[in-house]
């Protein structure tokens, strides 16, 4: 039985060009998961992450951040990242890629929004791990091509996938799953 507050990870592009249609799909995500009840989670940096935060704050939700730093200061100095409508950040000091496996391992739910090749990474991470994973589709970069690569990962690994490009409709659907049977993580390592 699972007891505590469900945690929605939201991976995605950090930069590059953001469409505004994208901008807003992103909002909706993040007002989606604070309506769900749910946190979110993020790699505490700009871009369509952090619309999705902003998104959840509109409601009221709770927002998570892991940085890739040691402290505040490095985070904004250095990984030029925000720290605006964030209520909990966790600094690892572990550097992006690190982070990665803390943000991913902390999420019951993980959410692919276009994404370049850290995003790429979280995918690998919370499919490899039996996350539910969803993706919301339209949104360019890595969202627009899991289904292309599925096929060729041929690993069962519980990974439970979802794919909508209506925001709203993906949270809905990923939550409903989480709830009516939570993954159980770290089974196949304790077994393998």
């Amino acid at each position: 039985m699972y007891c505590g507050l469900i945690k929605i990870g939201v991976m995605g592009s950090a930069g590059g060009k953001m469409d505004a249609g994208i901008i807003e799909k992103c909002k909706e995500l993040g007002r989606a998961i604070a309506d769900e009840g749910c946190a979110i989670l993020t790699g505490g940096c700009p871009g369509l992450p952090h619309y999705a935060v902003l998104g959840c704050k509109e409601k009221d939700g709770l927002t998570i951040g892991v940085s890739p730093a040691l402290s505040i200061q490095e985070h904004v100095s250095r990984y030029n990242s925000p720290t605006d409508n964030i209520d909990v950040m966790v600094f690892t000091g572990m550097g992006l890629m690190g982070r990665e496996i803390i943000g991913v391992r902390s999420c019951d739910i993980v959410i692919i929004v276009g994404g370049r090749s850290g995003t790429l990474g979280e995918f690998a991470i919370a499919y490899d791990e039996g996350r539910i994973v969803g993706v919301l589709t339209g949104t360019g970069g890595v969202a627009d091509h899991v289904d292309d690569f599925l096929p060729v990962i041929e690993k069962p690994t519980g990974s439970r996938m979802f794919f909508d490009d209506d925001p709203r409709s993906l949270i809905e659907r990923c939550v409903k799953s989480f709830k009516a049977e939570p993954p159980i993580i770290g089974e196949r390592e304790a077994a393998g």
